[in-house]
């Protein structure tokens, strides 16, 4: 393993680390931490250091964007069955499911949209 690939993952692995130790002590802090774009941040750092390429970078921003909109859902449904009672493991289960389906939408938008233009 190089170097530059260990400094990666050390520094992607502390940040989720410190986001999921913080939700232990303090939840509102550990959800911004979670919430900020930090791994889009680093995943367009890392990019942008090995290809140098701005345009590529600027796509895959915009690409982030509409996964992480459709991917929205996925909260709300976590949040509904929790408080339901639902037993965790489906509770997971339906909002991976329902984060799924919401990129699956907006993909398709996207799609019909392009071919649409």
């Amino acid at each position: 393993m190089n170097l530059q690939l260990l400094i990666k993952l050390t520094i992607t692995v502390v940040t989720v680390m410190v986001a999921s130790e913080l939700a232990k002590k303090h939840g509102l802090i550990g959800a911004l931490v979670a919430s900020l774009p930090l791994t889009s941040l680093l995943v367009l750092t890392w990019l942008y250091r090995d290809t140098g390429d701005p345009v590529r970078v600027a796509t895959m921003g915009m690409d982030i964007f509409w996964f992480v909109l459709g991917g929205l859902a996925f909260f709300p449904a976590l949040a509904l069955t929790i408080r339901a009672g639902w037993p965790m493991w489906l509770c997971f289960l339906c909002a991976g499911l329902a984060g799924a389906a919401g990129v699956a939408i907006v993909q398709l938008l996207l799609r019909s949209r392009m071919m649409g233009a």
